[in-house]
């Protein structure tokens, strides 16, 4: 079953549309953050399927425009700005659901960066699960291409056969490897090193202390970046509250349904083993 919920936020609408499971709710509610820039059906209707899944097994799922997205008021915002709406979104959800014990932020890319970032100002999270989520530095991206983009190019064929044909324009190849070569060993200045995203993140997913999965496609250069920022002291810290999964063939957006019905399943399975991870306590 699925309703519209429409709720405030800082003097604007945000929209919402609630599923709910056919029988009676579990006391675990999911809130899909979204990530930009997407509205609360997602790309190839993911977060649709996704929300549908969940309430089909027993967990209502609450997937919602935050300001300036889709059909909700204000202005546009980055990802580190919308804690406000999330709380608005769990708000709504409790208020619609109150024998609800806890509530799980489950997020895609920069969506998945706003929840652990949010995580830890809000007792009523009990888990997070982090789709590709989104550490961007010009360090770590320059490192990614050059590992799995340049190295790539250099093992194919199909590079090789176009340089000795010609048709391959070298110059502005050597440039944009120069400038990643360079941009990868100068590294980030040491004294902005902890105010880095990826650090920032691995200190508020400490700070809330909640277990979340980590869901990593293998084709998406999003999350070859997220697994060398999780190589850090600060991430490994976290290993006995994060768990990471693979969808192997999948993308960054999940854009086949097979790829649709792994993530939702991955999804389900950790839901189903959360109170066993961590004893969920009562909503404040």
């Amino acid at each position: 079953m699925e309703e519209a919920l429409v709720f405030a936020c800082e003097g604007e609408e945000l929209v919402g549309v609630l599923a709910r499971p056919a029988g009676e709710a579990g006391e675990i509610g999911v809130v899909i953050v979204v990530g930009g820039p997407q509205y609360r059906i997602g790309s190839h209707r993911q977060f649709v399927l996704l929300a549908r899944h969940l309430a089909a097994h027993g967990y209502p799922c609450l997937r919602f425009d935050y300001r300036g997205m889709g059909d909700a008021s204000g202005s546009t915002r980055s990802f580190e700005e919308v804690g406000d709406d999330i709380r608005a979104a769990v708000d709504a959800l409790c208020v619609a659901l109150p024998q609800l014990r806890t509530v799980v932020l489950w997020g895609l890319c920069d969506g998945a960066s706003a929840a652990a970032l949010y995580a830890p100002q809000d007792e009523r999270v009990g888990g997070l699960v982090l789709a590709n989520p989104w550490v961007r530095t010009a360090t770590g991206e320059a490192r990614t291409y050059l590992r799995h983009y340049y190295l790539q190019r250099l093992l194919s064929r199909d590079f090789w056969r176009k340089l000795l044909g010609g048709g391959l324009a070298v110059g502005r190849s050597l440039r944009g490897f120069g400038g990643a070569l360079r941009q990868a060993r100068a590294g980030a200045p040491a004294e902005d090193a902890g105010a880095a995203l990826p650090a920032r993140m691995a200190a508020a997913l400490g700070r809330a202390g909640r277990p979340f999965l980590v869901v990593l496609s293998g084709r998406d250069y999003v999350a070859r970046e997220f697994e060398q920022a999780a190589a850090a002291s600060e991430w490994m810290a976290l290993q006995t509250l994060g768990h990471r999964v693979a969808a192997a063939e999948a993308d960054h957006t999940f854009s086949s349904r097979r790829d649709v019905d792994t993530v939702n399943r991955l999804t389900e399975e950790w839901l189903n083993g959360l109170p066993r991870v961590r004893g969920l306590g009562e909503m404040p």
